[in-house]
């Protein structure tokens, strides 16, 4: 019998442990961060509470905390959805968020969208919709989007420009910039018409020295 006709034992397979038992790739990635997330939401982790009213349960746990308000720059809901600059952004608040809140800071970090000026209306042009039905379906999917990229926001905090409830305020303020004047003497601002009956008793001289009656 030559050597090459000769039985050959089985040889037992090696271990390679370079090769991991449990693979991690998309899928297992994928069930990983919706597990999180959605623990996350069960648990109220980004949620911060008022002191008082129908948010402040929690609030004794971080009333002795500095607070920090952590507000992202608003994205214009003005596409179908989000693009890659807007997670650069967003990233980095959410990292300087979650490095506060882990060194013991009371963080409120939320989240709004500005649909105000020409990019809705344009957007709106261009899908021949009204511009309030196409900006709730895009703020609709930039939130769901924002969630599924696990940002620390306290969603029951998020605003949006186009509701009543936020610019009924802006509209006040503005209100309250029109009817009033700059008072230098005492630094601060009057009502409109104190200045304007000032000028009419003739007890405030009219700039550039002008007859007011004229």
């Amino acid at each position: 019998m030559s050597p090459s006709d000769a039985p050959t034992e089985a040889v037992p397979a090696t271990r390679n442990d370079d090769v991991p038992a449990h693979r991690y790739d998309r899928a297992l990635a994928q069930e990983i961060e919706a597990r999180w997330q959605q623990r996350w939401d069960d648990e109220g982790t980004y949620r911060t509470p008022n002191p008082a009213g129908p948010l402040a349960a929690g609030f004794d746990d971080v009333a002795n905390r500095p607070k920090v308000f952590v507000l992202d720059m608003f994205p214009y809901p003005s596409g179908d959805g989000l693009h890659v600059g807007h997670p650069l952004g967003f990233i980095g608040t959410d990292v300087y968020a979650r490095y506060l809140r882990m060194t013991g800071h009371n963080v409120l970090h939320t989240m709004g969208y500005d649909a105000f000026g020409l990019p809705a209306e344009q957007y709106a042009v261009q899908s021949g919709q009204h511009p309030r039905i196409t900006t709730e379906a895009n703020v609709a999917n930039y939130r769901r989007q924002l969630h599924r990229l696990g940002l620390g926001h306290d969603p029951r905090r998020s605003v949006s420009t186009t509701d009543v409830s936020f610019y009924r305020w802006t509209q006040w303020i503005f209100l309250q910039i029109f009817n009033s004047w700059y008072d230098t003497t005492v630094d601060r601002a009057r009502p409109i018409a104190e200045l304007i009956a000032e000028f009419e008793a003739g007890t405030r001289a009219v700039p550039g020295g002008g007859d007011w009656s004229k």
